[in-house]
């Protein structure tokens, strides 16, 4: 699930991530900000959800994906797109 915040007197929205996975130990989310080499890693809450809060530019718009146990590439089913990505699957997208 994605939530944006947005602020009137700031140029950037506040995201909050939150995404379950079976059996999954870590999450991390990687392509925001079209940086897909630092994963930003999600925490683990007792109810077994991941999330995390990050701040983004507003009028923008970003790919990404959540890795799951550093192996499993996992779309958000609540994103506001997909797109087609250069492995032949697709990318989730949010627009702010």
């Amino acid at each position: 699930m994605v939530t944006k915040t947005y602020y009137k007197t700031k140029d950037y929205c506040k995201v909050k991530f939150s995404f379950v996975a079976d059996n999954a130990s870590s999450i991390e989310i990687l392509g925001l900000n079209s940086d897909w080499m630092q994963p930003l890693v999600m925490n683990k809450k007792k109810d077994g959800t991941f999330s995390i809060d990050v701040n983004l530019p507003k009028d923008s718009k970003h790919e990404f994906k959540y890795r799951v146990n550093e192996s499993e590439w996992l779309n958000d089913p609540e994103a506001d797109a997909e797109a087609p990505n250069v492995y032949g699957g697709t990318n989730s997208v949010i627009t702010l």
